[in-house]
């Protein structure tokens, strides 16, 4: 398990570093002039040169990327052109609120989804895991902005139980915080139960068919201890590598649920620094979503690996 940890550990080196590369040409490759942004269409070119210059967009590009990862490395991020302030302390602020925002939903969906799926994977066919499919297959064709308007005309317009503002006054505790944030989290718990709940869904009705579970059953094993010791262990190992995967998707794809609800994240700070051309602010949120997609990579195949004892013979055999 060491070694297997180890080695995720230098793959997650690899992959930042070909992300670093890919991020520094997608922000070098896009359309625009930087100083003529700064300084609006009417600037002098002299002066749009001189800002240039001083910002060291003149500089080759692999001088400019060596010195961009040298500063990253160094904990110097750049600053912001249109903000002028840090980057780093500003995409860790608008990360730390949507890595809430992501954590209060998958906490609202996991549970949820999964014990749906077992109800239902336990009576394939009837009317339970019929109406369990049907939701899933309704939740799945409502984008998020549509989800999120219905649930802001119901819960925030017509009951007035919930604000419609995620984002909560200053020096609030974690009950009003949260209160906030619930409706923006269940959209997108909705939006995501439809694939965790047929992952989980199928995965309970292979193994309840598998040779295995026959042979627990006719030991006269009670169904209870036959699903709890047996059957959800395997069942769920896939969803283990799909719930890593939505974390990422969750904290980069947030730009239309931080709109809708008008909470400063770190999707709508990315989207606002594509539009602006904010060099350094949009390569340190990309670099920062990047980080955090792989670690929720690696944290998931660990997981797996240690649920798993067939991946970990496999380890001790290499």
């Amino acid at each position: 398990m060491l070694r297997y940890t180890l080695r995720r550990l230098l793959m997650l080196g690899l992959t930042l570093v070909v992300a670093s590369l890919l991020v520094f040409a997608l922000t070098t490759v896009l359309p625009g002039d930087v100083g003529r942004i700064m300084l609006g269409p009417f600037a002098d070119e002299a002066a749009v040169a001189q800002v240039n210059r001083e910002l060291g967009l003149d500089q080759p590009v692999v001088q400019r990327y060596l010195d961009w990862v040298g500063g990253v490395l160094r904990g110097d991020w750049g600053h912001s052109y249109t903000l002028e302030t840090p980057v780093l302390p500003l995409a860790l602020e608008r990360l730390g609120r949507s890595l809430l925002l992501a954590g209060l939903a998958l906490a609202l969906l996991i549970p949820t989804a999964l014990a749906a799926a077992v109800v239902a994977g336990r009576r394939a066919g009837g009317w339970l895991d019929r109406t369990g499919s049907i939701t899933a297959l309704v939740l799945s064709a409502m984008p998020e902005f549509v989800t999120g308007v219905l649930l802001i005309m119901v819960f925030g317009v017509m009951l007035g139980w919930l604000p419609v503002q995620a984002l909560p006054p200053e020096g609030s505790g974690l009950p009003e915080t949260l209160r906030h944030l619930l409706m923006p989290a269940l959209s997108l718990a909705l939006l995501l139960f439809a694939y965790l709940f047929r992952m989980a869904r199928d995965g309970m009705i292979t193994e309840l068919r598998a040779d295995y579970t026959r042979t627990a059953v006719l030991k006269g094993l009670p169904p209870g201890v036959v699903i709890r010791r047996h059957v959800l262990r395997n069942a769920l190992l896939p969803t283990v590598t799909v719930i890593g995967a939505q974390v990422g998707w969750l904290v980069g794809g947030l730009v239309v649920v931080e709109s809708l609800f008008r909470y400063p994240g770190i999707g709508g700070l990315i989207h606002g620094a594509a539009l602006d051309k904010d060099i350094p602010l949009l390569a340190g949120c990309a670099l920062l979503i990047t980080l955090v997609y792989a670690l929720a990579n690696m944290l998931a195949d660990l997981v797996y690996a240690a649920l798993n004892p067939k991946v970990r013979r496999g380890m001790g055999g290499r």
